[in-house]
């Protein structure tokens, strides 16, 4: 299988940075896989695990937004936040998926609409790290 470069880059550090075989990431349109000579695009991408493949080993890393560009020179995704699970603290996760919860009341109308799709996507990701195809 042909490689490609892949950064991941978050504003506190650098997430990953080398040659891989696929990079599936969690779009806001939808979630797509990276392939080599994947077509140029930049995506948005929400808060989700992006999963990066190197000769049959997949490594999980959770991003929580930001954006993904695809060129010749391969991929790059700037993450708001990117922290693979082995740097997870589940019980952290949690506690901010409560506070988020707990937040709702806060907000109305098309904030609260977003408030509301974000916490959906943390849920989400918690679901995954949940199940156990995630261990």
């Amino acid at each position: 299988m042909a490689t490609f470069h892949f950064d991941l880059v978050s504003p506190e550090k650098l997430a990953f940075s080398g040659d891989v075989d696929q990079v599936d990431i969690p779009g806001i349109e939808g979630d797509f896989g990276v392939l080599a000579g994947h077509a140029p695009v930049v995506a948005a991408i929400r808060p989700g695990i992006l999963t990066v493949t190197t000769a049959g080993r997949h490594e999980k890393i959770i991003v929580l937004g930001g954006l993904a560009e695809v060129s010749d020179r391969g991929l790059t995704v700037l993450a708001d936040v990117a922290t693979s699970l082995a740097e997870l603290d589940r019980a952290q996760f949690a506690e901010t998926i409560a506070e988020m919860e707990e937040n709702l009341k806060e907000h109305e109308g098309s904030e609260l609409d977003q408030a509301i799709a974000r916490l959906d996507h943390f849920k989400s990701i918690q679901q995954q790290l949940s199940s156990t195809a995630m261990h």
